[in-house]
């Protein structure tokens, strides 16, 4: 799964960084341990319950 690298410039270790969020933490990407929502749909419902309290 991960490759060992080594980077010659800063440029180029945070461009992997964003690609790898942008790619595992994808806001729209259903997720089983949320009840097959997505990371947005979570917070929302989070959100809509603790207002309800």
């Amino acid at each position: 799964m991960w490759t060992r690298r080594t980077y010659k410039v800063r440029v180029e270790v945070r461009q992997d960084v964003f690609d790898h969020i942008e790619m595992f933490y994808n806001p729209k990407r259903k997720h089983v341990r949320h009840g097959t929502l997505s990371p947005v749909e979570f917070e929302w419902q989070q959100e809509t319950r603790t207002e309800r309290v």
